[in-house]
């Protein structure tokens, strides 16, 4: 049995959507053949002074240290991408590709200005995804080229950084949290995941608020959210 396809879901502006498929996701064709997480932990010099008046202690190894917080979670991957196979109109590499280059540009009609948060989903929605996060850092090689000049091959080595709000976490652990405002650029889909880690599940989110048309949804708004999503 095939690995189900990862799926990254970006958050959308009506105003100036992101190309995606029906379900609101970016599907890779391909399936990394490894991934990996990195995050950093800050220990600092500890601020108790020795006798010297430094922060060395002579009677000590090394200097005492305090912990200084943990940074973000950090998921390379190196997404690959060929186009030989695909009808002379797709024929273009790049075609594929922008599909992620777009989720590094700016946002401008934000308060604070940013390239879009994304949600990663691949297999089973446990252990390091879904992960939610922000391109910090896209590398694009080019490998293959039609007579025309056109590519048709390309690998794109992508990192995501996490993000994390408050909303988020409170959601995650506050079972008692089974309410959801609309916010602008929200999904039925992309509310499912934060909520259920599955995208799917957006029906019942859909019956639950007898919405009609799940592609309809107005910012500010309080849906409910049922504990079970079975």
């Amino acid at each position: 049995m095939a690995l189900e396809r990862l799926k990254i879901f970006p958050e959308q502006d009506p105003k100036h959507p992101l190309e995606t498929e029906a379900d609101g996701s970016i599907t890779v064709r391909f399936n990394p053949t490894t991934y990996s997480i990195s995050k950093s932990v800050s220990w600092e010099p500890s601020t108790s002074l020795g006798r010297s008046g430094s922060s060395n202690d002579s009677k000590a190894n090394a200097p005492t240290r305090s912990f200084g917080g943990g940074g973000s979670r950090q998921l390379s991957l190196e997404l690959f991408f060929d186009s030989t196979e695909l009808p002379v109109t797709q024929r273009d590499v790049r075609l594929q590709t922008d599909l992620i280059v777009q989720l590094t540009r700016i946002k401008r009609d934000l308060e604070n200005p940013r390239p879009p948060i994304c949600r990663l989903h691949w297999g089973a929605d446990r252990g390091d995804f879904p992960f939610r996060g922000t391109i910090s850092q896209l590398d694009q090689q080019f490998l293959l080229f039609h007579e025309s000049g056109e590519p048709l091959r390309a690998i794109l080595k992508v990192v995501f950084v996490e993000f994390l709000s408050l909303e988020d976490d409170q959601r995650e652990t506050d079972p008692e949290l089974t309410t959801r405002i609309v916010r602008r650029g929200d999904t039925l889909a992309s509310i499912a995941a934060e909520a259920y880690r599955n995208p799917a599940a957006w029906r019942v989110i859909a019956l639950a608020n007898r919405i009609e048309n799940p592609l309809v949804l107005v910012p500010g708004t309080k849906l409910t959210l049922p504990k079970d999503a079975t």
